[in-house]
């Protein structure tokens, strides 16, 4: 048993002074042990050891200045200098520019349009860079805009119309009370059959070839001949009725021609569905007006002129419709003269109607 407590001692004491030799620091034996640390205590913190010795400070070098006895100042640092060609940034206690706020588009889905011409700073813009037009694409269009190019698309067919009724309304002055003017349109009948193969040639250019309709100039000058044509077509057979017929025709004329747009554009109905039902009546008209010319039957030729009249008020409604838009169909922005066409056929179609209704030849 001694012999094996010696073993013991002798191996722990080996380890001990081997694990005292291997430590990087020296070890005081004489030193007590301390006794667990509990922690801190916080907010409080421990007293300092008054025999720990305390640290040399370090020496100013010569000529640094004395620096202040506070850490950090209690007020924010002053406003960042704004460079010249650029804006104060925030964040650097610089106040931000007056930037608006973006507008949203509320038929483009809540796309926001950045504001400013082309995105530079000098012509009103944010200075991003990216043009306006370029931020929101064409198919979220503004309804603003589109209501603009539809004003504008209406104002330009109704000048237009306005023009060709004029020039219709001086032809047809012209041939009923000059009685030079009026004989020779009578007796040279050959001038109206040609005026008619001008018309048809000049309208169906304009209505089958959209090249010819929207190119310009050659879309004015063939709807100033295709206006021409018409208007001494109207002036030829007007002259054939009473002078006080005529101008009666036109007076009543215009009052339905108003009246009908003024409906067309403010009531709740559609009539822009109901093309095909007008093509069909247009069909139905003409075969009846062939079986009019050939049965010499002043009743039927007398329906045949109402039915005419009722037939182009309701495409007069009809193309109204088409042209102010807002409804299910739509006539395109591009097609003022195809616009301008379709409302004084209906216009001038009404007047020979009525003509032929109210009038008495002389």
């Amino acid at each position: 048993m001694q012999w094996t407590r010696h073993l013991v001692v002798n191996v722990s004491d080996k380890y001990s002074r081997e694990f005292q030799m291997s430590a990087p620091y020296p070890v005081d034996p004489n030193k007590a042990s301390a006794p667990p640390n509990p922690g801190w205590a916080y907010p409080t913190a421990p007293a300092s050891n008054p025999s720990y010795p305390s640290q040399p400070g370090y020496a100013v070098p010569p000529g640094y200045p004395p620096q202040p006895s506070a850490g950090f100042p209690s007020h924010p640092p002053p406003p960042y200098t704004a460079q010249p060609g650029f804006g104060a940034q925030p964040g650097f206690g610089g106040q931000p520019g007056p930037y608006a706020q973006p507008v949203y588009n509320a038929s483009g889905g809540g796309f926001p349009i950045q504001d400013g011409g082309r995105g530079f700073p000098t012509q009103g813009g944010r200075g991003d860079g990216v043009p306006k037009d370029d931020i929101l694409p064409d198919q979220f269009g503004g309804s603003f805009s589109d209501k603009a190019i539809r004003h504008a698309f209406i104002r330009k067919v109704y000048l237009i119309l306005m023009v060709q009724l004029l020039v219709t309304l001086g032809i047809v002055s012209l041939f009923t009370f000059h009685s030079g003017v009026r004989m020779f349109v009578q007796k040279n009948i050959w001038v109206y059959f040609l005026s008619y193969a001008v018309f048809l040639v000049t309208y169906l250019s304009l209505v089958c070839c959209s090249g010819v309709r929207r190119r310009w100039p050659g879309n004015f000058i063939m709807l100033a001949i295709f206006t021409l044509a018409l208007s001494y077509m109207a002036g030829t057979i007007a002259s054939a009725y009473e002078t006080t017929i005529v101008m009666m025709t036109i007076g009543i004329t215009c009052a339905i021609c108003l009246l009908i747009t003024l409906f067309a554009t403010q009531t709740k109905y559609d009539f822009t569905g109901c093309g095909i039902y007008l093509f069909v009546a247009a069909m139905v008209m003409f075969l009846f007006g062939i079986i009019a010319i050939f049965t010499y039957s002043k009743i039927l030729y007398t329906v045949y002129s109402a039915g005419i009249a009722l037939l182009f008020s309701m495409y007069l409604v009809f193309d109204t419709q088409m042209i102010v838009g807002g409804r299910k169909h739509e006539m395109s922005a591009e097609e003022h003269i195809y616009g301008a066409l379709v409302l004084y056929l209906d216009v001038i179609n009404i007047f020979l109607a009525l003509l032929s209704l109210f009038g008495g030849r002389d």
